[in-house]
């Protein structure tokens, strides 16, 4: 038995209705990088034909046939691997070769221009694909990464940590930026005068009883 969809409306009414289901999507609807995250391809392989829907515009009909190998959103892929139309793979950002450069030297990787989002759209995937050592490669190219790349990148002079900057992901991105306004904010806070105040208070004579 075959999906049927009656236009290319229906792909993102798919996701609408999904984003209103549950708590944890309704925390995330407004989450910008949650939605971009989600626009990340995946491959998938159809399980059941698909009708009256445009996956690829050079095609010739308006159909995927049962066995048929495409990319798509991975909000969208995720909704037809819950009705079971479709079995998803993993990406090329999580391919062997990028498996072994992280092995060999992951603080060297340029993980940004393979997904700007590695370890999200990873950590998506994980419970949805076959391969169970997805995990794995997320939390050791994140620890890793964290004790070689983002420290020595906040600790290192503008000109260096710029060097290094555009091979870290957003997440990666998102914490240097964090420790940058931290310790921007401890310094500011250290060169700004008093660190204490004397409450009013206790500037106040106690009157006689």
């Amino acid at each position: 038995m075959g999906i049927d969809f009656l236009s290319c409306n229906s792909f993102f009414s798919i996701k609408f209705r999904s984003l209103a289901c549950g708590d944890q999507s309704m925390a995330k609807y407004y989450d910008i990088d949650d939605i971009l995250t989600e626009e990340e391809f995946a491959p998938v392989l159809f399980h059941k034909p698909a009708n009256a829907v445009t996956i690829d515009p050079s095609a010739e009909t308006n159909s995927v046939e049962q066995g048929a190998k495409v990319e798509l959103p991975f909000w969208l892929a995720h909704e037809l691997h819950l009705r079971q139309a479709v079995s998803i793979n993993l990406p090329a950002c999580f391919d062997q070769k990028t498996r072994l450069e992280i092995q060999a030297d992951a603080a060297c990787v340029d993980l940004r221009s393979r997904c700007p989002y590695f370890y999200e759209f990873g950590c998506k995937l994980q419970p949805l694909v076959t391969d169970r050592t997805l995990g794995i490669l997320l939390s050791t190219a994140f620890k890793i990464r964290y004790k070689e790349r983002l420290t020595k990148v906040f600790t290192a002079t503008h000109l260096t940590a710029s060097k290094f900057l555009p091979f870290l992901t957003i997440e990666e991105t998102n914490l240097y930026e964090a420790a940058h306004l931290s310790m921007t904010a401890f310094k500011k806070w250290r060169t700004g005068g008093p660190r204490f105040q004397r409450a009013s208070i206790l500037g106040r004579k106690r009157k006689e009883s």
